[in-house]
C-alpha cells in the first residue's frame, strides 16, 4: 500500500493539487446579485436565481442547502447560483423579475426563462428540467453522451 501511496502523493505534488484539494467536494459557483447583469453570461452559463426578503427566510435557506446538496451536477450543467435577499437594494436583476418574498429563476444559455417557481426545488429536479431543454439535448449529442 505505502508504493501506491508515494507515486500518487508525487503525482499530485507535480500536477499542482494537493490531496486535501483532490478529495475537498465541489462547491457551487454562487453570486451575490449586486452588479449581476444577466446578458453577461449569454451562452456561457444557465442561471439559477434565488430571490428572497431575507437571508433567514427558510425558503431561502432550505434553497441554498440543495443547492449545496449536489453541486457537481449543477457546474456539470454550466449552472451560476445569484442570490438576492435584499430588496431595498434593487438589483437589476430583481427589478427585471419583480418577485414577491422567495422565488427561485432559472434561465437558460439562451437568456430565456425555463421556469419560476414560489417554493424550494431539489437540485435534482432542477437539473432534469436542465437537461430536458433543446440546448441541454445538442450538448450532450456533441459531447456524445
Amino acid at each position: 500500500m505505502t508504493r501506491i501511496a508515494i507515486p500518487l502523493a508525487m503525482l499530485l505534488a507535480g500536477s499542482g493539487v494537493t490531496a486535501a484539494t483532490a478529495t475537498e467536494p465541489p462547491v457551487p459557483d454562487i453570486r451575490p446579485a449586486t452588479g449581476v447583469v444577466a446578458e453577461d453570461f449569454l451562452w456561457r452559463s444557465r442561471l439559477i436565481v434565488v430571490f428572497a426578503d431575507s437571508q433567514d427566510d427558510p425558503r431561502f435557506v432550505t434553497q441554498m442547502e440543495l443547492l449545496h446538496d449536489r453541486p457537481a451536477r449543477l457546474a456539470e450543467r454550466d449552472v451560476v447560483v445569484i442570490t438576492d435577499t435584499d430588496p431595498a437594494a434593487r438589483s437589476d436583476i430583481r427589478v427585471a423579475f419583480r418577485p414577491r418574498g422567495f422565488m427561485l429563476v432559472l434561465i437558460g444559455k439562451d437568456g430565456a426563462i425555463l421556469l419560476r417557481k414560489p417554493f424550494p426545488w431539489d437540485t435534482r429536479e432542477i437539473t432534469r428540467s436542465i437537461d430536458k431543454t433543446p440546448f441541454r439535448q445538442r450538448e450532450l449529442d456533441s459531447a456524445g453522451r
